[in-house]
């Protein structure tokens, strides 16, 4: 592919009267690209993202809407928690983990109280083993991310207290197991 670019620099008061005005665009076009960067052009930084604010607002948004409990969008958030607890803890260094620490503990507060309630569906608590798993390794993968084992290890903890007796089935039906 080839790409030809004509430059014609024209004198206005010898150019031609049908193109006075495309040199006097060309030329303040010139004369824009030879300014220093715009510092409101460049683009600013992404902010820090935020896994607990993150299930907050799901959560309040999707239950304010219909009263009760959306699971599949529980099992959304779930699904999200290993990509959070990477952007978390890699765009904000100081308190990603925590705010991680926090999105996490808050969905498994409602798989608990869902459980109590008697409607906790199998195919979220498959999710919320799945986010476990997942979330071990992410957490292993990275010497600054230990304190992320055991923040999966409690909430794995308190996942297998709503099991059966048998620690693999809810409700007799099989839960993910890695």
């Amino acid at each position: 592919m080839r790409i030809h670019v004509n430059f014609v620099v024209l004198d206005p008061a010898r150019a031609p009267k049908s193109h006075k005005r495309k040199y006097t665009i060309r030329s303040r076009m010139a004369e824009t690209d030879r300014q220093a960067p715009n510092p409101r052009r460049s683009p600013s930084p992404s902010p820090p993202t935020d896994y607990g604010a993150f299930v907050l607002a799901a959560l309040a948004r999707h239950t304010h809407t219909s009263g009760s409990i959306n699971q599949r969008v529980l099992r959304q958030c779930l699904a999200l928690a290993s990509s959070y607890l990477i952007t978390d803890t890699t765009m904000n260094p100081e308190h990603g983990l925590c705010n991680w620490h926090t999105g996490f503990n808050q969905l498994i507060d409602v798989l608990v109280v869902l459980h109590k309630r008697g409607e906790l569906e199998l195919d979220t608590v498959n999710a919320a083993s799945r986010a476990c798993s997942e979330c071990w390794t992410v957490a292993g993968s990275w010497r600054e991310m230990d304190a992320g084992r055991e923040s999966v290890r409690g909430v794995a903890t308190r996942l297998k207290g709503l099991l059966d007796e048998n620690g693999k089935t809810y409700h007799g039906g099989r839960v993910y197991v890695p």
